[in-house]
């Protein structure tokens, strides 16, 4: 143990020789944190100058009962004062930084001071060594412990902030709460509510690190079995793409825009888009809602759908796999492009006399149905919907 803390080597009456200029080494490191460190450049009293007078008073103190003992830098009830100071500047608004300098200014004035006070006493030049290495060590245990009151204090309102942000998506996701609830909501947890909002979900072992990754204009929480994010909803022309920047790899489905009141239609088009990808229907990374409408709309009576389906390509029925896959494909691009021949020819890659030949059969096929307006509807409808 004696190895490891340099007041060991202190004289023992090195503290008793000290101890009548306590007050006064008080006095001049005081006046030299108000001058050197800026923060503190003001008047020395009220609570402030009580604090730092303390501070200063229980440091020298403690250290001069140190000399000639392996004992550790603080005891518990000095640790728990440099703790709370550590904390204390976070509640005051001020850097960490700050309180460091002013130690890092004590303890030169204090060890310049004890030098002095050594020598008119008659200590031998070989004290001043140790003492060196015993103020600095000493004030570095200060620092550690003023830094851990300074994190626990930093950890504590991260906890009191995510606990409210946590209750606020709570509050937003039940769709429950009034104007004035919600903006008291918003406010305890500094969020500012958004004209419009989107819904973000994904699985849950897919949300590492989302929340660092949205910002702190996002709401993350778990809903139900999925990971949910509120945010503001992004503009088209440059939000969105930086948005699906963000979550890529994720396998994220983004609600519609919709004010705050609406969120839970946002959540529920999002969870409705989020089963249709993993059934394949919807394809994406990540997955905009508002680009699928219609296939949302489709898929949203399966029973329905697969009556559609059922009998509007009745006609088809019969025909081999690969034969019927051509005609649907074929009947699809005719429907979608009003029957421009040279269109559906472009876009399926063939000639147009192979869309003029598969045309021809989709009529012996169909008829005159072809011919009907609601028939037609219905028949993209099912084509769609059976992809």
């Amino acid at each position: 143990m004696a190895s490891e803390v340099p007041w060991k080597a202190l004289p023992g009456g090195l503290a008793d020789s000290v101890r009548p200029h306590l007050p006064g080494v008080v006095a001049e490191i005081i006046a030299a944190v108000a001058e050197e460190v800026p923060d503190y450049a003001r008047p020395i009293e009220g609570a402030f100058g009580e604090g730092l007078r303390l501070g200063v008073e229980v440091a020298l103190g403690r250290f001069l009962e140190l000399p000639g003992t392996s004992s550790p830098a603080l005891g518990p009830r000095d640790r728990r004062l440099y703790v709370d100071l550590g904390r204390g500047e976070l509640r005051q608004g001020r850097e960490l930084q700050t309180l460091l300098a002013a130690y890092r200014v004590g303890a030169r004035v204090a060890f310049r001071r004890f030098a002095d006070i050594a020598r008119e006493a008659g200590f031998e030049a070989d004290a001043v060594v140790p003492l060196a290495e015993s103020v600095f060590a000493y004030i570095d245990e200060l620092s550690a412990t003023s830094v851990e009151g300074y994190a626990r204090e930093q950890s504590t309102r991260a906890g009191e902030a995510d606990r409210r942000r946590s209750e606020l998506l709570t509050l937003l996701l039940s769709g429950l709460a009034d104007g004035p609830a919600l903006a008291a909501a918003a406010a305890l947890a500094g969020w500012t509510i958004p004209e419009q909002v989107v819904a973000v979900v994904l699985e849950p072992g897919r949300g590492e690190g989302l929340a660092t990754r949205l910002g702190q204009t996002a709401l993350v929480g778990r809903e139900a079995h999925a990971l949910v994010a509120v945010l503001p909803a992004p503009g088209r022309a440059s939000g969105r793409p930086r948005l699906a920047q963000r979550l890529a790899g994720r396998g994220a489905v983004v609600s519609p825009a919709k004010p705050v009141a609406e969120l839970r239609t946002c959540l529920a088009l999002a969870r409705a888009a989020a089963a249709l990808t993993e059934t394949g229907v919807l394809t994406g990374d990540p997955v905009f809602v508002d680009e699928h409408l219609s296939t949302l709309l489709l898929h949203r009576d399966a029973d329905l759908l697969g009556l559609i389906v059922a009998e509007r390509l009745r006609p088809l029925d019969g025909l081999k796999p690969t034969t019927r896959a051509r005609l649907e494909e074929t009947l699809l691009s005719w429907l979608a492009h009003r029957g421009e021949r040279q269109r559906v020819a472009a876009e399926l890659h063939v000639h147009p006399q192979t869309v003029g030949y598969r045309l021809g059969q989709l009529r012996e096929l169909f008829g005159d149905l072809l011919e009907q307006p609601h028939v037609r509807f219905e028949l993209e409808i099912a084509l769609r919907g059976s992809r």
